[in-house]
């Protein structure tokens, strides 16, 4: 993306982003509520930040907020009891084709976050390793892991395999 020169530009650029960070907001709470409130809370942070930004890539600065607010999120709500309602399309027998995009929707939901982040941001955002990397806060490898663990797992659900069991010592 290109840069822009004062205050102007700056938030032209973060308006730029706008429409990509509330994919992937969406994409990784899978809640159209909580996914405008992330990206609104990104930007409020963004802007009042402003002087910590020097240059570089905007959108990996604002995916990093975004990460990195979603962690906070994730940790507040694992303190408190998780409370979720029977929805009608829980039903496991769906059939149609409709039901591709809900089984992909259920397997990206068995992902560890971690994982379903660094996949959202190099399938849906078009990020590189090196710009996940940085985002995550981790090195090249972990996220090239990552991704390959996501693929596997995302693979062996869609092909009905049961997963796997891992041993606790």
């Amino acid at each position: 993306m290109k840069e822009n020169t004062g205050v102007a530009g700056f938030r032209q650029s973060v308006e730029a982003t706008i429409p990509a960070l509330r994919r992937y907001a969406r994409a990784l709470t899978r809640d159209r509520d909580t996914a405008d409130d992330l990206v609104q809370d990104t930007l409020v942070r963004a802007l009042r930040a402003e002087h910590l930004f020097h240059g570089g890539d905007i959108r990996s600065w604002l995916y990093t907020i975004l990460t990195n607010l979603n962690r906070n999120r994730l940790r507040s709500l694992a303190r408190r009891p998780s409370i979720a309602p029977i929805d009608d399309n829980d039903a496991p027998d769906m059939a149609g084709p409709e039901s591709g995009g809900r089984d992909i929707e259920r397997a990206l939901a068995t992902l560890v976050d971690e994982q379903r982040a660094a996949l959202l941001l190099v399938v849906l955002e078009g990020l590189s390793y090196r710009e996940v990397a940085d985002v995550q806060g981790v090195p090249i490898g972990t996220v090239m892991s990552r991704l390959a663990r996501a693929r596997v797992q995302i693979k062996s659900f869609l092909d009905g395999e049961r997963p796997a069991l891992r041993r606790v010592k």
